[in-house]
C-alpha cells in the first residue's frame, strides 16, 4: 500500500505516517520540510508549497491513496487534484467538526446540516475556517465521487501537540491549588487521541472506505481533564469558578453554552469504520510525559500563575 500525505511532518501527520508504516505501508510525504521534527528514514520526502502552487515534486509517481491534512482552502485542493488526477486512487481530506452549523444538539451524525461554503479568505478565523473546510469538501467529492472520503476530526490532543488549549489545562491542573475556571465545570469535552486519528485514516485507506466520518474521542468534561491531571501529578485542586470578563478572550477550551451540543458529535460511523478510543486517562498522562520532555515551554495563553493569585485574591 503507498500512501501519500500532503502535510505529514506535523501533529496529526507524525501520527497517521507511524501508524502507516508500522501496518506496512510505503509512505511518501510531501510538505514545505520548514517545521516539525524529521520524519523516519523510511519515509519518502518530497519538497513543495501549496501556498504558492509548487507541486513540481508531485508530477510524477503512483500512490493508492492521498491523504490531505494541509488543505484549507479551494486552491490547496483544486491544484493538488488537477497535479495527481487518477495516479491516486483515493483521496481521503482531513476536514473538520467546525463544518457543521453552531447551536447544533447533543448526538449529531455525518448527516447534520453544514455551514454554508466559502471557497477562500484572507485570513481563516472561527468565521471563515469552517466554510472554507466545507468548500474543500464540496470540490474533493466533485472531483472522486465514490473514491473521496471526508475525515472531521474535533479537538485533536496527546504526545505531540503543540497547540496550546489542551496543555494548559494540562499543566494547570498538575501545578494543583485553587483553579480558576471561566466555565461551569461540567462543560463537554470530546478530544480525540492524535494515535486514533492516525489509526482510523490508516485504515479508511486499507479498507477503500468512502463516506464521511465523524473522528472524534470519548465524551469528558472539562473538569475531569483538571482533575485527571492533578491525579496523574499527584496534586488537588480545587475549581473556582470566575466571571468569563475577568479573563483573556477566547479562553482555552472554553465554549459558549450554547454550542455545548458540538462537543458530543456522535462517533459511531468512524468507531465502526476502525476508530479506536485510548483511555482518557491514558492520552492525558501522554501528553504530560511528553510536555514536561520538552520542557514545557510557555504557552502564551489562559492566566500566568500571578495574574490566577490576583484573581482568586490571592496575592
Amino acid at each position: 500500500m503507498r500512501i501519500l500525505m500532503l502535510g505529514g511532518n506535523g501533529f496529526v501527520g507524525r501520527a497517521v505516517v507511524a501508524d502507516a508504516l508500522e501496518h506496512g505501508a510505503e509512505v511518501t510525504s510531501f510538505s514545505r520540510g520548514r517545521s516539525g521534527a524529521d520524519l523516519p528514514p523510511a519515509v519518502t520526502q518530497l519538497i513543495g508549497d501549496r501556498d504558492t502552487g509548487d507541486y513540481a515534486a508531485l508530477r510524477t509517481g503512483e500512490w493508492d491513496a492521498v491523504v490531505d491534512l494541509s488543505g484549507y482552502q479551494t486552491m490547496h485542493v483544486d491544484q493538488a487534484m488537477d497535479v495527481l488526477g487518477d495516479r491516486v486512487g483515493r483521496y481521503v481530506f482531513v476536514s473538520s467538526h467546525a463544518v457543521y452549523v453552531r447551536d447544533l444538539p447533543a448526538g449529531t451524525d455525518e448527516n447534520a446540516p453544514r455551514r454554508e461554503p466559502m471557497r477562500s479568505a484572507d485570513v481563516l478565523t472561527n468565521e471563515t475556517y469552517g466554510p472554507c473546510k466545507v468548500a474543500c469538501e464540496d470540490d474533493v467529492l466533485a472531483r472522486y465521487g465514490d473514491r473521496a472520503t471526508i475525515v472531521r476530526p474535533g479537538r485533536v490532543t496527546g504526545p505531540g501537540d503543540t497547540a496550546s488549549t489542551v496543555p494548559y489545562w494540562v499543566r494547570r491542573g498538575a501545578r494543583g491549588g485553587r483553579v480558576a475556571v471561566p466555565a461551569r465545570p461540567e462543560q463537554p469535552l470530546q478530544l480525540t487521541d492524535c494515535r486514533d486519528l492516525g489509526r482510523l485514516l490508516v485504515q479508511l485507506v486499507t479498507d477503500d472506505r468512502p463516506g464521511a466520518f465523524n473522528a472524534v474521542g470519548p465524551f469528558s468534561t472539562l473538569a475531569e481533564l483538571i482533575e485527571t491531571s492533578a491525579d496523574l501529578a499527584g496534586t488537588t485542586v480545587d475549581l473556582v469558578r470566575v466571571p468569563m470578563d475577568a479573563v483573556p478572550p477566547r479562553f482555552p477550551l472554553v465554549e459558549p453554552e450554547a454550542e455545548w451540543g458540538e462537543r458530543r458529535r456522535n462517533p459511531a460511523k468512524a468507531r465502526a469504520a476502525g476508530l479506536p478510543v485510548t483511555p482518557f486517562r491514558q492520552t492525558i498522562a501522554d501528553l504530560m510525559a511528553w510536555d514536561r520532555e520538552r520542557g514545557e515551554p510557555p504557552l502564551g495563553v489562559g492566566l500566568s500563575p500571578e495574574d490566577e493569585r490576583k484573581l482568586l485574591g490571592e496575592g
